[in-house]
Formats: structure tokens, C-alpha cells, sequence
């Protein structure tokens, strides 16, 4: 897609001023959807993306981009004032979303009946049918397994509802009510934002507006230029991580992405990523939307004032394999891919890591993980409670990793109150895993432990990763904790293990499921870290006494207090037996790797 300025002149303030209303209009889309919505994982985690494109739908604001051409194009151009449009089949819909919970709605925006913009937001339903409750099953082998899809179509045809493909969504949810108000609110987000939109058009003119959308491009994509410049290397660097396994006892699989420059491009190859999973791991992705992941990790990396939009797209040429694990082909089974996604990340801090490892950042917890309790209450009344729980976020240049935080910025925790109220569970425990942040001169982030007393029979459903492959460490950091499951059955003390990725676990009225995520890498050499702040750690419960001493080297008096002698000594002796610090430590020996020794 390209970028293009007509002979509209915009003054500084003016663009300054269209800017930020496009980002509070972006913002307050979000308020509707989550004061609409119905559903926990919207309603309260927030896990809607909003965007607000040009007219050639182009993202100018926003999380997620790149898919709008090709709906306008499946339509032959039949897009008019009134319309709305929804889909949530990833094959039908190349990639713009990536499995089939994601429901995605789409409104062009007219102002005096010229079109001059999109606005568009998806968000992840509670159920869409499929095998089992959540419609993300751990065991599936092909997306037909995964609930009812739908291609692209209009749900709205010039502003009249067809309540057929309305009736069609419902009719294959376990939760029609939830995704009802959930869809609606969406529709109603995207309303607000063609609303503000044409009033900036009534305000400084459809020409203005439209011309200060390209030059809000045109200025990321200078931005962006000199980013690649400074940060991308011309030779090629290259790095591999692991997703533990597909759920169905396949795995490790393997992630290799290799970063070069070519002149202003910047090359992101996926060659060497293993072929596609049996299992639902698999990431169907968009070539934009690919570009707009490494896109927004070098801004948040390198300059984080840099607006994150679609202006850098044709600075990014990406290789996604096909057949593989990020280009998987039809029917491969998809609703789990989130194990893969956020690996994606990973991988892009290690390649960067090796070239400018000053301004990267360790690996996190790898995934979204997802607690889902489904059944029939006292009241004879079918329940189902889905949750999105954190780990440990990576530890950076500025900084240590949050504990038990979302990779997704916005996104936010479940109350307990919120669980406890609607469903048939009481949380007992919800604290960080200690020792589970890798140690650094900036710890990684911590793992949480959530522990759900169950109050009615039903069964469980969980999907999580980082059990075996360990979060990696950075420039001498140390690798962070892994995530364990377990059940404790009524009246009993000892727990039972059980998988990451499990469907229909049982469960019966005072069971409790503990669920622990990964932590995340350390960054820098630990034995340079504060010994106070490593104390402070001891009295919070982050650290152990044992780790404090082995890991950072600091010796702590009865009452946690750093011994400053005993500290500097015992650090000495530990940095001379153990020399240079490794550039990254993974904690794990990959398959390969085992194989060649």
C-alpha cells in the first residue's frame, strides 16, 4: 500500500491536533466496547483492538492493520454508507485475525457521502461452538474442530440488520447472549469512531483531514526509516526459540528468524521455522500484520514517540514459509496460536539482542495463558468463566520486568470479585511465584500463582506453554521460571500434575486447580545488581534467601538486610570463577542441540 499527499496544505498545529483526536477517538472506541460488552474477556480484560484507517484502509491509529483491502476486495467495491461488515475465519480473511474466536467488524466511514476512512475493531468471543467449551480445543487437528466460521460478509447491508447471519453467529455459541452484546458492542465502537472522524472532517475540511492522515504516515515512515537505519544490521543476524509442544505430544518446535538491512529495507526471514504442528499452535498470519509486530516493537524499543501506524510498511519485506508454523496451510487447527505469537516476539528480541543487546530486552512468559470452567450451576443454569492470566514480563534496559503483567499493554486482570460474583468459584491464592523472575542487574518479571476453588461440577479447560523452554536470559541475565498446573481433588492434600494444554478435566464442588505461569529472563549480570533492591526482593517474597546468595551474590543478615562486607566479598570470588557472563542463558538444550553432543 502506498502513501500519498495531494496539494492540501496542513499546518504543524493542525496535524497536532488531528493526530491526538484520531488517538483519543481510538481510546474512547475502547470505552464503548468494554461499557457494551457482556463477556469477562472483553468486559473486564479488555482483549478488543481497535483501528481507524484512511480511506485506502490504511491503519492510522491503532493496534492491529493491514486487512481492510482485501475485504473491500472480496466485495468488488459494493461498499456504501450504512454498511458494516463481520467475519472470523482466518483463511477466509488471510490471516487479518488468527482463529476463529476473534470476531471482527468493519464500518466505512462517508462524510457527505465520500468515503474517507474505515474503522474497525476485533475482539475474542467467549464461545464460537467448535469441540469443546472456549472453542479453543487443545487436541484439535483441523480448524473444523474450532467452531463455526464465517467469511466475510455484511451484517449490516446500508444500515438494515441481517438478522440471518445474526441468527446464523448465535446459533453456534454456547454463550449467545455474551457474544450478542458483545458483537453489538463493537458495531458501537466502530460508530464512534466514524462519528469523530466526520466531525474533524466538518471541523477542517474532508481535504485537510485526508491529507493530514498521509502525512501522519509519510512522517512514520521517516521515523521508521531512520530506526531501521541505526538498529537493523546488513549483515544477517539470526536466533531460535521453542514453543513447548501442539498439545498433542509434538514438540518442541522451533522458531528461527533471521534480521537483515538492505539499503532502507529491513528484512525479516522465517526460513528455518519448523514445518506446521498437527496441533492448534499454528499462526496463520498476515504479511501486514506480521510487519506491523516487528513494527511495533522496534518503535516501543528505539522510539517510542514514533506514531504506530502502516506508513513503514514498504519498508519491511517478510518470508513466511509456507507450510510452516507462521504460514501453516488449510485446514490446519489454529486456536491455540497464541503459544506461537508471542514466541514471535521472543525471537525478535534475541535478533536484535545480538546486534544492539544494550536497547533489547530478556524473553517473557510466552504466551496468553487461558483458564476456562464450564457447567451447570445449582440453578440448572449453564456457566462458563474464561480467563486470561499473566506472567512474568521480560527484564529491559531501563528496568526490571513487571510481575504477573499482560503482554498486551491494555489489557488488564479479572477482578476476583467479578469471578467470585457470576461463577461458582472462589480464588484463594493469587500472588508472584518466588524465584520465578530470572535473575539480572534487572530481574525478569515474576510468575503468578492463581489458585480457583471450583463450587460446581463441570470441567476445566487450559492452554499454556513455557513448561519445558525456560524464558531466556539477556547480556549476562539469567533464565526465569517455568509454569506448572495442578489439581488438588476435594478432601485431598497432595496435587496431581497435569498438562499446559488440557481439555475436560473434571472437575467436582471443592477442587482446586492451581495454575502457575512462567516468569520471564533476566537482563545484565546479576552480581551487579543493587544488593538493597536484591534484599528488598527477599522481604517481598520475590526472592529466596537461597537465590539471593547463589544467583545475585549477596549475603543477607538474619533480618534480610544486605551484609555489605561478606556481599562484595562472596561477589568477587564468584565473578572470577565464573568469568565473562554468556550473552544469553536459555536454561535448555534443544533437541538438535542434544542430538550433535
Amino acid at each position: 500500500m502506498s502513501i500519498k499527499t495531494d496539494g492540501t496544505k496542513v499546518d504543524p498545529i493542525t496535524l497536532d491536533i488531528i493526530e491526538n483526536a484520531l488517538k483519543n477517538a481510538r481510546f474512547e472506541m475502547d470505552g464503548v466496547v468494554v461499557r457494551i460488552s457482556l463477556s469477562p474477556v472483553i468486559r473486564e480484560q479488555h482483549d478488543e483492538f481497535p483501528m481507524i484507517c484512511n480511506e485506502r484502509g490504511q491503519m492510522i491509529v491503532g493496534q492491529f492493520g493491514s486487512y481492510i483491502p482485501s475485504v473491500v476486495e472480496k466485495f468488488g467495491g459494493d461498499v456504501n454508507e450504512g454498511d458494516i461488515f463481520v467475519w472470523n475465519d482466518p483463511y477466509a480473511s488471510k490471516g487479518s485475525i488468527s482463529h476463529n474466536n476473534d470476531w471482527c467488524v468493519m464500518l466505512p466511514i462517508f462524510h457527505q457521502e465520500v468515503l474517507v476512512g474505515f474503522s474497525s475493531i476485533f475482539g475474542h468471543m467467549v464461545d464460537v461452538g467448535g469441540s469443546v467449551p472456549g472453542s479453543m480445543p487443545a487436541n484439535a487437528r483441523t480448524i473444523w474442530e474450532e467452531g463455526l466460521r464465517v467469511p466475510p460478509v455484511k451484517i449490516y447491508d446500508k444500515g438494515v440488520l441481517n438478522q440471518g447471519v445474526l441468527d446464523i453467529m448465535l446459533n453456534n455459541s454456547r454463550t449467545p447472549d455474551m457474544n450478542r452484546a458483545d458483537l453489538m458492542a463493537l458495531i458501537a465502537g466502530c460508530r464512534t469512531a466514524s462519528t469523530r472522524v466526520r466531525e474533524l472532517c466538518d471541523r477542517f475540511g474532508r481535504d485537510t483531514y485526508m491529507t493530514a492522515c498521509d502525512m501522519l504516515l509519510a512522517r512514520t515512515r521517516e521515523a521508521m526509516r531512520v530506526v531501521i537505519q541505526k538498529y537493523i544490521p546488513e549483515e544477517p543476524v539470526s536466533f531460535t526459540d521453542y514453543v513447548d509442544d501442539d498439545g498433542l505430544g509434538n514438540g518442541p518446535f522451533k522458531m528461527t528468524l533471521t534480521i537483515s538491512r538492505r539499503g532502507d529495507i529491513a528484512v525479516f526471514d522465517w526460513t528455518g521455522t519448523d514445518a506446521q504442528a498437527e496441533g492448534p499452535i499454528n499462526f496463520h498470519i498476515h504479511e501486514g500484520l506480521c510487519k506491523l509486530f516487528f513494527g511495533v516493537y522496534m518503535i516501543m524499543s528505539f522510539d517510542p514517540s514514533v506514531l504506530f501506524n502502516e506508513g513503514f510498511y514498504d519498508l519491511f519485506e517478510i518470508v513466511l514459509p509456507e507450510g510452516s508454523l507462521l504460514n501453516p496451510r488449510f485446514p490446519a487447527a489454529l486456536s491455540n496460536r497464541l503459544n506461537t505469537h508471542t514466541r514471535f516476539f521472543d525471537c525478535q528480541a534475541g535478533a536484535l539482542g545480538k546486534f544492539v543487546p544494550q536497547l533489547s530486552m530478556a524473553a517473557g512468559y510466552g504466551t496468553s495463558p487461558h483458564f476456562i470452567f464450564s457447567g451447570t450451576d445449582k440453578d440448572h443454569k449453564y456457566f462458563q468463566l474464561m480467563e486470561l492470566l499473566f506472567g512474568g514480563v521480560p527484564g529491559r534496559p531501563k528496568g526490571d520486568g513487571f510481575d504477573g503483567h499482560a503482554w498486551w499493554p491494555l489489557f488488564s486482570a479479572t477482578p476476583i470479585e467479578y469471578i467470585e460474583n457470576y461463577y461458582p468459584v472462589l480464588i484463594e491464592r493469587y500472588q508472584p511465584i518466588q524465584d520465578s523472575g530470572g535473575p539480572g542487574l534487572h530481574r525478569g518479571g515474576a510468575g503468578i500463582e492463581k489458585v480457583y476453588r471450583v463450587l460446581a461440577s463441570g470441567s476445566v479447560s487450559i492452554h499454556d506453554d513455557r513448561e519445558v523452554v525456560p524464558p531466556w536470559g539477556i547480556n549476562g541475565g539469567l533464565h526465569g521460571g517455568t509454569s506448572s498446573k495442578w489439581v488438588i481433588k476435594a478432601g485431598e492434600t497432595e496435587p496431581t500434575r497435569i498438562p499446559s494444554k488440557i481439555d475436560n478435566l473434571k472437575v467436582n464442588p471443592g477442587d482446586r486447580v492451581v495454575f502457575k505461569t512462567a516468569g520471564s529472563g533476566g537482563w545484565g549480570d546479576p552480581l551487579d545488581r543493587d544488593a538493597g533492591i536484591v534484599a528488598r526482593d527477599v522481604r517481598y517474597g520475590l526472592v529466596s534467601r537461597e537465590q539471593a546468595e547463589t544467583s545475585y551474590g549477596v549475603i543477607l543478615t538474619e533480618d534480610n538486610q544486605p551484609d555489605v562486607y561478606a556481599t562484595a566479598k562472596h561477589r568477587a570470588t564468584a565473578k572470577e570463577v565464573r568469568g565473562e557472563p554468556p550473552a544469553f542463558d536459555f536454561g535448555y538444550t534443544p533437541p538438535e542441540r542434544q542430538a550433535a553432543e
